[in-house]
């Protein structure tokens, strides 16, 4: 799952999945959150979600994988599936991933889909990256969207998970839609337990409430 790692976090954020770590070139994973929050925006109108994926990754440093949730924020209720492809590798303390995702929403005409090419650095408990929407199926709609985020993660000894994302996410031609989030987190085994605050009232994905929400997500991963 390193996508969801990383990015989710492109995923981390949105799915709080937090799983096992797993050794097989193929590995799946399964999980529910109490709401699934991507970007520091609900996806599901602070309702719970059922998600799961399946994740290919070899030695050389390539993956490629799925992953699936249910959302409402679409015109048609219905799921995300999520597909995508990168490349990630270490040089010491240092991690490189670059990649590209396909958000796709197959339930309805398809106008909400998109994709993003991403790269994302670390360093020991450090996480940046940077994702770039290149393609978008409603032609009426710009690409060129930025989305901004630095994470840290960090681990007690009596194994208690804790960390932070804070993220930027920019519209294409300065949209009033643009806005930051913070989110914090505990974890433990599989369960984690977040914070989420965004600063914005304009209606992203169906929900326009800068609340703070807390939820509460289990995650498993293991090799196929």
């Amino acid at each position: 799952m390193k996508t969801k790692m990383i990015i989710g976090g492109a995923i981390l954020a949105a799915s709080s999945l937090a799983g096992t770590a797993v050794a097989g070139p193929f590995s799946a994973n399964i999980g529910v959150t109490s709401n699934y929050i991507w970007r520091g925006v609900t996806q599901t109108g602070d309702q719970s979600a059922i998600q799961g994926g399946v994740d290919y990754e070899n030695d050389n440093g390539f993956y490629a994988g799925t992953w699936i949730s249910n959302v409402t924020w679409t015109a048609t209720p219905g799921y995300e599936q999520d597909w995508y492809l990168g490349y990630g590798f270490e040089a010491g303390p240092v991690g490189l991933d670059v990649g590209y995702i396909f958000y796709s929403y197959p339930v309805g005409t398809g106008q909400d889909d998109f994709g993003e090419a991403y790269v994302n650095v670390s360093w020991q408990w450090l996480t940046g990256g940077l994702a770039y929407s290149t393609n978008k199926e409603d032609s009426s709609l710009d690409t060129g969207d930025v989305y901004l985020y630095v994470s840290g993660d960090f681990e007690a000894s009596n194994g208690l998970g804790y960390g932070f994302t804070v993220g930027r996410y920019d519209f294409k031609g300065g949209s009033s839609a643009d806005y930051n989030h913070v989110r914090l987190y505990l974890s433990k085994s599989d369960f984690t337990l977040a914070f989420d605050k965004n600063d914005t009232d304009v209606a992203v994905w169906g929900s326009g409430s800068d609340d703070y929400r807390f939820s509460v997500s289990w995650s498993k991963s293991f090799d196929l």
